[in-house]
């Protein structure tokens, strides 16, 4: 049936939804409902390419809209976080009176940009199976998104304080996405442990991850993902 093949679309326009909740939970300071919605996000746009790839649904539309969603639900938000933070370091209230210092948390927009690049550049481009050219913007969002809380685990206040470190966090998010930098998919063709080593180390650091650290755990999921990819061009 025709309606069955308008999934894939839903699933698309539910991910822009929540993306859209979470911007507004953002914007009011509440980041961790911005998380949860951006997680029910990602889980709409792991399943309309599912459902799109299983219902035999390739529409020019479906791309577009994906993309532009993605923008929203893991662009946008990822920026909101991080004007979160950089505007309530104590280097930016202090000098707030400073017109130069009150615009460093606009800087956080420099991660939208960058995942508005990377997805047009995403649709232009043959996409690789096994590789993706550069961060992907889930990947990212959910290392930005879940800051707060690894944060908090681990208290970094501290550490997390300082707008230097907090600029180069915005700096290199920015940079991993547009990057040509080559990371492994998830997708698995068989099972094979040489084939496919990287992923089952990802797979089982993070269960443990999980278990241990609960949602701060997301970050360094993440983390533990690109460091992954550098040590295999590195090898």
């Amino acid at each position: 049936m025709k309606i069955f093949n308008f999934i894939p679309n839903f699933l698309t326009l539910s991910n822009l939804f929540f993306g859209c909740v979470a911007v507004v939970y953002g914007v009011m300071g509440d980041l961790e409902k911005l998380a949860l919605f951006v997680s029910l996000g990602i889980i709409c746009d792991f399943f309309d390419g599912f459902f799109a790839r299983l219902l035999k649904v390739d529409s020019k539309l479906g791309v577009q809209l994906d993309s532009l969603s993605d923008l929203v639900t893991f662009g946008l938000t990822s920026s909101i976080v991080m004007l979160n933070l950089i505007g309530s370091s104590s280097f930016v209230i202090d000098n707030s009176s400073n017109f130069i210092i009150s615009l460093l948390p606009v800087s956080a927009f420099l991660i939208t940009i960058a995942s508005s690049y990377r997805l047009a550049k995403f649709n232009l481009i043959s996409v690789s199976e096994t590789n993706f050219s550069g961060l992907p913007t889930p990947a990212n969002a959910i290392l930005i998104v879940f800051l707060p809380q690894f944060i908090e685990r681990f208290q970094l206040e501290l550490f997390f304080e300082n707008i230097v470190v907090l600029m180069i966090l915005v700096l290199i998010s920015s940079y991993l996405l547009i990057s040509n930098h080559k990371m492994f998919s998830l997708k698995i063709s068989n099972l094979k442990l040489s084939q496919n080593k990287a992923i089952y180390i990802l797979f089982f650091s993070s269960v443990i991850l999980l278990i241990y650290f609960g949602l701060a755990s997301f970050t360094l999921i993440i983390i533990l993902y690109i460091v992954l990819n550098l040590l295999r061009a590195i090898v």
